[in-house]
């Protein structure tokens, strides 16, 4: 073989191994109900799935909890909760979850995903808060307090819009938990947590990676260029995308 022709074999075999090592991103969408049902979730998955098209991930959806094995899961780099409701995970599906997270997964939260699993105190410390009430939708005012996080570094500093507004218990504020927006209970009726009311947060645990965001109700916020970012931030976030 002569030096020119072992060359590009060798040009060859390295780029071969170079596109097979390019690390290939997917999410899985989970939005099984077994509580109130959220009439935005096709206007969501629809959405998530136009971002992975538009930034280079994969996305499956699903309502079957059975998918919550250790075999399915591993495939994952991170798996989104939205706007699931009440107890959507047997026993054996919460252990291959919580063993998915321990070993490196990552979590998204949206909306309704904090009127889930109300039994398990694991999983309302992954997603960081529980829900207690909300009013009616309406107009408000968000303030975001962190401006250098993926999810929060292109909006205004205060954001105005138009959602349902939720009230939370058993919120897991710890040091390790990182508040990216609150929200003013001035500029709007119902509130109920009072001065600090927490909407979006990030933050490491338990071997893995979790955002939440309360925002995401309704249809027209996956219409929302702005949120749909925001959204996105937070999913390279859990994927441990940089």
């Amino acid at each position: 073989m002569n030096k020119k022709l072992l060359l590009s074999f060798s040009l060859l075999l390295f780029f071969s191994v170079a596109a097979l090592a390019k690390k290939q991103y997917k999410v899985l969408v989970f939005s099984k109900t077994a509580g109130f049902h959220h009439s935005s979730i096709p206007a969501g998955i629809a959405a998530i799935q136009q971002l992975g098209k538009d930034n280079g991930f994969s996305v499956d959806t699903t309502t079957d909890s059975t998918k919550f094995n250790k075999a399915n899961l591993k495939q994952y780099n991170a798996v989104i909760f939205l706007s699931t409701t009440m107890n959507v995970l047997g026993d054996a599906e919460q252990d291959a979850f919580q063993k998915y997270i321990q070993s490196g997964g990552g979590y998204v939260g949206v909306h309704a995903a904090t009127d889930t699993e109300y039994d398990w105190p694991w999983y309302n410390k992954l997603v960081g808060a529980q829900f207690k009430s909300h009013p009616k939708q309406q107009e408000a005012v968000l303030h975001v307090v962190d401006s250098t996080f993926i999810a929060t570094k292109h909006l205004p500093r205060e954001w105005k819009r138009f959602d349902e507004w939720y009230n939370f218990k058993n919120l897991q504020l710890d040091n390790n938990v990182h508040v990216l927006i609150t929200i003013d209970e001035s500029s709007y009726k119902g509130g109920e947590n009072g001065n600090y009311h927490p909407m979006s947060w990030y933050h490491e645990f338990d071997g893995g990676r979790a955002f939440y965001t309360e925002l995401g109700h309704t249809d027209d916020s996956y219409k929302d260029p702005l949120y749909l970012q925001h959204l996105l931030g937070g999913i390279k976030y859990a994927m441990g995308r940089k």
